[in-house]
């Protein structure tokens, strides 16, 4: 019981001692009666890219696994009507329950 009061004890003194540490401190106005005179950059600039449309096949859905390139015409998208009414009747069927 007295290790646990002195133990309670030293914590206290700890943070209290912590808290006089961490009292805010006026900081020094910086001096503007000398320019500030910015120095250009050393690094090369960018240099840019074209942007990747196509989807990388590891972030596809499942039943979507076609690239980019593999969408030819009208044909390669009849399977998308059929999965947008699958979804409509999960997403009823979660409401009703």
């Amino acid at each position: 019981m007295e290790r646990e009061r002195q133990q309670k004890l030293e914590e206290e003194e700890e943070i209290k001692s912590l808290r006089k540490e961490l009292i805010p401190k006026a900081q020094l106005m910086p001096y503007f009666d000398r320019p500030f005179v910015p120095r250009r950059s050393e690094k090369q600039p960018t240099v840019p890219r074209e942007p990747k449309f196509c989807i990388p096949r590891h972030k596809t859905i499942k039943c979507c696994r076609m690239s980019c390139n593999d969408m030819s015409g009208p044909s390669q998208l009849q399977h998308l009507p059929s999965s947008i009414e699958k979804a409509e009747a999960l997403y009823k069927n979660r409401i009703l329950q």
